[in-house]
């Protein structure tokens, strides 16, 4: 495989005061690892890469080596550069960019089971909502997504996936990381 950008999403560092993980511990781990141009974004376990592996395994590899070295057991979701472009640019919901704060992508590790989605009556979240598609959910929550029900609702167990989410103004940052390179 080509050597190309990725974005590494660890689900659940430094969040809540749990599985806190130094940024400066991850990049070292990470790029003994032999990944190169190997960057951090804010402390909530965000890494850009260049890797010739396909991002599963970048996935798993970086997941052992957290596990092993630093004593912590985070999912770690990779997607590279271009399928995170391509993300941004399928926003269903491009009014929701005006509050970037607001508006967020839920990463997950494959597609939920069919009518995991279909369930949730949009009506009963208002004034949040949310689409979905493949392997992501945009959520705009205009409150804030700390006290969201629907946010609570697009748990990873009726989604039967793993899911880590990011806010736009993160989302459309680690693009820009990625492009640096």
């Amino acid at each position: 495989m080509k050597p190309t950008r990725q974005v590494a999403l660890l689900r659940g560092v430094n969040v809540g005061g749990r599985s806190t993980i130094a940024m400066a511990d991850l990049r070292r781990l990470v790029t003994g690892l032999g990944y190169e141009g190997v960057r951090t974004l804010l402390q909530s376990g965000n890494v850009v890469l260049t890797a010739s592996k396909a991002p599963a395994t970048v996935a798993r590899e970086i997941e052992k080596a957290i596990a092993k070295e630093l004593g912590a057991d985070p999912k770690v979701l990779v997607r590279t550069r271009d399928e995170l472009a391509a993300v941004i640019e399928g926003n269903p919901m491009p009014a929701a960019v005006s509050n970037g704060a607001r508006f967020f992508v839920t990463f997950l590790s494959g597609e939920p089971p069919k009518g995991a989605l279909s369930e949730l009556d949009p009506v009963d979240f208002a004034p949040d909502e949310f689409r979905g598609g493949g392997r992501e959910i945009y959520l705009h929550c205009p409150d804030g997504v700390h006290d969201s029900r629907l946010a609570r609702a697009l748990s990873e167990k009726r989604l039967g996936v793993i899911a880590t989410t990011r806010n736009w103004n993160t989302v459309t940052k680690l693009l820009a990381t990625a492009d640096e390179e």
